[in-house]
């Protein structure tokens, strides 16, 4: 398992479970889906440790509102598409430093329990 910059947070949200419209077949544009989230944060959270004060750490709260919104309001035709304007938003927040998204389709594939796409993105 890798080690962790010393100050450097990671933050999970795990199994955010959401229904939107995503697929290109009749059923699916017609009908909600359900899809699970899961995203990886690391941020350094060296303030936010030493101060004890919500203005020093990154809402994670705030990040699953606006993840939320953006799934249960869009329509999506592929998992990937989906995946990256996740991403996206995570990332735009400024103390982000590493973010991936992994978006699970519950029984897309027949004798599948899911299939899933993860993407990941990274600053310098």
């Amino acid at each position: 398992m890798a080690t962790l910059t010393p100050g450097l947070a990671r933050i999970r949200i795990k199994d955010l479970r959401l229904r939107t419209f995503i697929g290109i077949n009749d059923d699916e544009v017609r009908n909600r889906q359900d899809v699970l989230i899961n995203v990886t944060i690391l941020y350094p959270a060296t303030g936010a440790v030493q101060v004890n004060e919500i203005e020093h750490a990154l809402n994670y709260r705030t990040v699953t509102k606006a993840l939320i919104s953006h799934v249960e309001e869009n329509r999506f035709a592929l998992l990937e598409r989906l995946t990256q304007e996740l991403l996206d938003i995570v990332m735009q927040y400024p103390q982000v430093q590493y973010a991936e998204v992994e978006v699970d389709k519950p029984h897309a594939l027949r004798f599948a329990e899911s299939v899933s796409i993860t993407l990941s993105a990274g600053r310098e």
